[in-house]
């Protein structure tokens, strides 16, 4: 048999799909990991070692047992760490260093970063966390008198989290209150930020670089469900304008010159104020999760997972073109609206009654509506799944694909109603 070179990718979800994919018909042998045994890349890669990817040392330990010639990052900051970390230690090429990749990765390292640079971001602070339940008085005191600097509403989150996970707004001091307890209760590290709410649209903006330039962009328009800090959609062509975009890339290139940044993705959240403003919320080195390095590919034509992966191997990426938006496009994540235990009203049931839903998947349903506009479904749900939490249960993605932008903007808007989750 033929020697393949081999490579661990630091994760296994349906995420990494086409990390996997694209991987593999660039020749590499792909391992991956996580804790995780029901994710649902795991069956698509060359072997799968089941493991913590946020433990450094054991994903180290792991790289140098399978004797890689290159670590990959899945679609989680934890999976980023850890990856930059190995890869450091055995002198492997595609990444930044560790130290740089805790600059970008770590909320209240970047909120100082972009202050720094003079990059648009939301007036921040840091807070101790509370240890135990016996500190948590005398830190909530340290909490309150933080954030008496700062304008309602507030925004309180894990410097450490992505997804949405222990992210809370907070209109008064005691819904703040809860959220840092909420947060302290989550994070890995001894602090969590505490910043001002910006109020405007929520956008993605994700690109390449080569030599410190953008090389590549691509830019969309977030929508939410049930929960307000975990994406559920995007599509593009983005809303925001030309020079909103240009500050972006400007934004991009002194982040690259600032920290030396290698070749590679840069993917930013941002808040594109009422004038035009783009306020950066969130931004990573990794590939986005749910699918989107796949939404990317089928709206530019640009094969993005695999410039990822070669620029993770350290190859060269030069080659990729900078192509705007082809079409009107949408990702969309099939998302509950209840969950097991909810009350049900409004039509399925009177208050008096008490009726609970069950919180049992029968089915995913498209209206007639969207049908022609479907061009990929990736279902994973199964029928008799119980949604115990609304906030986080996804049944599957869908891409689509439409004729117009008006078509876009109007079936996005109702898509929670034109593709739904059946419960019982």
């Amino acid at each position: 048999m033929s020697f393949k070179k081999k490579m661990l990718l630091l994760g296994g979800s349906h995420a990494e799909i086409p990390l996997i994919q694209a991987a593999q018909a660039l020749g590499w042998y792909v391992i991956t990991t996580g804790n995780n045994r029901d994710g649902l890349g795991h069956p698509y890669a060359d072997k799968t070692v089941f493991a913590n990817y946020s433990d450094k040392d054991a994903m180290l330990e792991l790289a140098r047992a399978e004797g890689v010639q290159a670590v990959c990052s899945g679609c989680n900051d934890f999976a980023l760490l850890s990856t930059v970390y190995v890869c450091e230690k055995l002198g492997l090429p595609g990444h930044d260093s560790y130290a740089t990749s805790l600059e970008i990765h770590h909320k209240d390292k970047y909120r100082a970063l972009a202050t720094r640079l003079g990059i648009p971001t939301p007036r921040a602070l840091t807070v101790a966390v509370a240890n135990s339940e016996n500190d948590a008085g005398l830190n909530c005191a340290n909490f309150d008198a933080a954030i008496a600097s700062l304008t309602f509403p507030i925004i309180v989150k894990p410097v450490d989290l992505t997804g949405g996970k222990g992210i809370h707004r907070a209109a008064n001091l005691e819904e703040a209150r809860e959220a840092y307890k909420d947060a302290c209760s989550r994070t890995r590290q001894d602090h969590i930020v505490v910043e001002e709410f910006v109020q405007g649209t929520n956008h993605g903006f994700s690109a390449m670089l080569v030599k410190g330039k953008v090389a590549f962009a691509f830019a969309d328009n977030e929508q939410y469900y049930i929960n307000k800090y975990l994406v559920s959609g995007a599509n593009s062509p983005s809303t925001s304008g030309s020079e909103t975009l240009a500050k972006l890339r400007d934004y991009s290139e002194r982040i690259a010159r600032e920290l030396h940044l290698v070749d590679g993705i840069l993917h930013i959240q941002y808040i594109e104020k009422p004038d035009g403003t783009p306020v950066i919320i969130e931004i990573c080195r990794r590939p986005p999760g749910d699918l989107y390095i796949k939404f990317v590919k089928y709206a530019t034509g640009i094969d993005y997972p695999k410039f990822i992966v070669l620029a993770e191997t350290g190859e060269d990426i030069s080659g990729i073109a900078d192509v705007p938006t082809q079409g009107f496009w949408l990702r969309h994540c099939i998302m509950a609206d209840r969950q097991a235990g909810d009350i049900l009203t409004d039509g399925d049931a009177s208050p008096a009654s008490d009726k609970r839903c069950q919180g049992i998947v029968r089915d995913v349903t498209f209206s007639p509506e969207i049908q022609s506009n479907i061009v990929e479904k990736f279902l994973w749900y199964k029928p008799g799944d119980v949604v115990a939490d609304k906030l986080t249960y996804k049944a599957g993605i869908v891409f689509f694909k439409f004729d117009t932008l008006e078509e876009m903007a109007s079936k996005t808007a109702r898509m929670t109603d034109l593709a739904k989750i059946v419960l019982e």
